[in-house]
């Protein structure tokens, strides 16, 4: 059972920005798909973005798009989320996924939360205004 250990969130003003990262909490010799959703109180879970294993696939929601950028060093096993330009209604509780994919599967990402095999346990973002 992988564990995802996500670190990077806190409280930061309107403007700000904070790079997110996620890493299994063993190293791990898998090939993983990963992405990032977020989940602020009262709605529901949102996709923001995912990345395929090899790097060469990315995807980033419309509603951060040019502010956020994911990315990853597979030879740390981490995969980031750089989010600029902060706004308050990007507070949430920002959770990143993994889908272990075959080696076909390099450029393999998903876009349901359905699709991801391991989750962490999130980490939290607040923007003020």
């Amino acid at each position: 059972q992988v564990q995802l250990v996500e670190s990077g969130g806190g409280l930061v003003q309107a403007g700000d920005s904070l790079r997110l990262s996620c890493a299994p909490s063993e190293r791990t010799f898998s090939r993983y798909a990963m992405g990032w959703f977020r989940q602020a109180p009262g709605k529901e879970r949102e996709y923001v973005a995912a990345i395929s294993w090899s790097g060469g696939r990315t995807y980033v929601a419309d509603s951060v798009k040019g502010r956020f950028t994911v990315s990853r060093d597979n030879a740390k096993n981490t995969v980031y989320l750089q989010m600029n330009s902060l706004k308050p209604e990007d507070t949430a509780v920002y959770y990143c996924a993994a889908k272990d994919v075959p080696p076909s599967g390099s450029l393999w990402y998903g876009s349901s939360a359905e699709w991801y095999n391991y989750w962490g346990q999130g980490t939290q973002v607040t923007v003020s205004s």
